[in-house]
């Protein structure tokens, strides 16, 4: 049986600790808490044990919630560099000179991230409405992605009737396909992200598409989903109304049913 060593509990060898180390094995736990909270997202999603992470950082539980009360707070801690690339991936996507190319990049890029970590991939599908600063770097991207989208319909290489809701939809899907193949067809997320992508570009006899879900109904879905996996507290229940879900949501900021209108 693995013992688990919680440093700021331990004893001192020679008298009590000085501030100063108190200070640093707390910044050690928080290092290592950090790391196994990456590290257990990744391979088990958001919904994982808040145990395994604490065994995995060789703390006590009670370390780990003296650090992050909630799961959210953990969640968005461990998450913030991912989040971070997600709008470093958009970033790279705008600077490309074919628009098209630049989605499809984007799209690829966004995919294989979901299918590498699993905890980023829950994240993409859910908001985390208490913490700003993940939903600061959400924003930001999600005004490349408008760009994105744009640039890609005025080239006539994306359809007119595309909405922002169909990607964040492709991820949803996307995420739930990595958590159910990954064991044993970890590549079938490939075949559904090529499937959509053809099906997204441009074609004088496409069939007509059943009316997007509007932002507001994707807002209070992924909201739903944060607090399926404990990652939303009382404030984002208090706001799952029928008319109060999305305001100030990620899918509200994105409005991306604006997207499938003409530039």
């Amino acid at each position: 049986m693995a013992v688990l060593r919680d440093v700021t509990s331990e004893p001192a060898a020679a008298g009590p600790p000085g501030p100063h180390r108190l200070r640093a094995d707390a910044e050690r736990n928080r290092a290592a808490l950090l790391g196994g909270a990456r590290a257990v997202f990744a391979e088990l999603g958001l919904e994982a044990p808040l145990e395994t992470i604490a065994h995995r950082a060789g703390v006590g539980i009670a370390t780990l919630y003296r650090h992050f009360p909630t799961r959210e707070q953990l969640v968005a801690a461990a998450l913030l560099d991912q989040v971070a690339d997600y709008l470093c991936a958009a970033e790279q996507a705008l600077a490309s000179d074919d628009p098209w190319s630049g989605f499809v990049g984007f799209v690829e890029r966004i995919c294989a991230m979901q299918a590498d970590d699993r905890g980023l991939g829950d994240l993409l599908s859910m908001a985390l409405p208490a913490d700003q600063e993940i939903e600061e770097l959400r924003v930001r991207a999600n005004a490349m992605v408008i760009t994105l989208v744009e640039r890609a319909k005025l080239a006539g290489q994306l359809r007119a009737d595309f909405a922002g809701e169909d990607l964040l939809l492709l991820l949803i899907a996307n995420a739930a396909i990595v958590h159910v193949t990954a064991r044993d067809a970890p590549d079938a997320w490939r075949r559904l992200m090529a499937l959509q992508l053809d099906a997204f570009r441009a074609r004088g006899n496409a069939a007509r598409l059943p009316e997007a879900p509007s932002s507001q109904a994707m807002a209070r879905a992924m909201l739903r989903l944060a607090r399926s996996r404990g990652c939303a507290g009382p404030a984002a229940e208090d706001g799952d109304s029928e008319h109060g879900a999305a305001r100030g949501s990620p899918a509200e900021e994105l409005k991306p049913s604006e997207l499938g209108q003409q530039a």
